[in-house]
């Protein structure tokens, strides 16, 4: 028996999903229209409707997954987090992913530190970077634009940007797509040389930068990708243009996400040219981070990528002042998410996206 089912309230919603509810059939429930009410909800300010009328649940249900929020101290938990407080049990830090799109006009002091600060000093130089990329004033080696990007990284720090590369390139809602003609953004993760081959097939090393993201600057398989892009780049110019010193060529087509300014610069990147973050940012929770923000803004512009981090703001005022489960739109998901496994006991979720 897990902890959550040791907790009265889950038993309690335990034992009424076994009950009569298990065997009620949905569209007897789809006929309550105030439990209907209850599973819908709206974030105005977010564009958001979130409907989980479909969820085998009814009022009772709701007000005892209500039940199990408080004696969980969901909302006190939530408000520990957006204070900065040390909620991350396992190694000891705070967790402040929120504070990576909150305005610059915020506030957040954690041990000293004004953490929004340090954000929006991050977002200034990949602006004024991605910017000068964009528009011709950075260039690659040989003068030319530099209009293919390689985001080479794993995990946390490859899907969450490349899960945003792709809602945004054909969404005629807004102008991300628009500003990215012209430009390609590659992701390198595999180690696998299929993979490289893929990443950089067809592409003018004259008109690339290779962005290498690792907090530490020693994630194996990212460094593995990276000495290879390296080589490439290197190989490139001693054929196309000999007599070049490395070290010039690779400040010219290297940038880096990460916190190792020692070992960016032993691997040939400008200190100017490397953007940090903070072990605050936890790896699945980074795309809103230099780790998303840099790829994103060279591809999209900095002006959209902003847009995104405002609407994840909004969420996040959303999730930090919404104390009623129903329309707290992270919570409610969450609880119904709860419901499912732990009281229904569905062991799979499906995620279909479509429009």
């Amino acid at each position: 028996m897990s902890t959550f089912d040791k907790l009265q309230s889950v038993q309690a919603l335990k034992s009424h999903y076994e009950g009569e509810l298990s065997k009620t059939h949905l569209k007897s429930l789809l006929d309550d229209g105030a439990r209907n009410e209850a599973l819908r909800t709206e974030c105005a300010s977010a564009s958001l409707i979130i409907d989980c009328t479909h969820t085998k649940v009814d009022t009772k249900g709701i007000e005892l997954l209500k039940a199990v929020a408080e004696e969980t101290k969901v909302f006190p938990q939530i408000q520990s987090m957006f204070k900065g407080e040390v909620i991350n049990n396992t190694e000891k830090r705070c967790v402040l992913h929120t504070a990576l799109r909150r305005p610059k006009t915020d506030t957040l002091q954690v041990n000293g530190t004004d953490v929004v600060k340090d954000v929006h000093t991050v977002l200034d130089q990949i602006k004024a970077f991605s910017d000068k990329v964009r528009d011709g004033t950075i260039t690659g080696f040989t003068g030319k634009n530099l209009k293919n990007i390689v985001a080479i990284g794993i995990g946390g720090s490859f899907l969450g940007p490349e899960f945003v590369f792709e809602a945004l390139r054909h969404d005629a809602t807004c102008k991300a797509a628009s500003a990215a003609k012209g430009m390609n953004l590659k992701f390198l993760a595999n180690v696998d040389p299929i993979d490289f081959f893929r990443a950089t097939d067809g592409l003018d090393v004259e008109e690339t930068l290779f962005m290498i993201v690792s907090k530490t600057f020693t994630t194996a398989e990212t460094m593995l990708n990276a000495r290879t892009c390296r080589k490439h780049i290197i190989d490139y110019y001693k054929s196309a243009k000999p007599g070049s010193a490395d070290g010039d060529v690779l400040g010219k087509h290297l940038c880096a996400v990460s916190t190792n300014l020692k070992a960016t610069a032993e691997f040939g990147i400008k200190d100017e040219n490397v953007f940090g973050f903070w072990e605050w940012v936890g790896g699945r929770y980074s795309v809103s981070s230099a780790v998303g923000v840099l790829p994103l803004s060279l591809y999209y512009g900095f002006d959209n990528v902003q847009q995104f981090l405002d609407g994840m703001h909004n969420i996040d005022k959303n999730f930090s002042t919404e104390t009623d489960i129903t329309k707290n739109i992270p919570v409610f998901l969450g609880m119904i998410g709860f419901y499912n496994s732990h009281a229904c006991g569905h062991a799979s979720r499906a995620i279909l996206p479509y429009c």
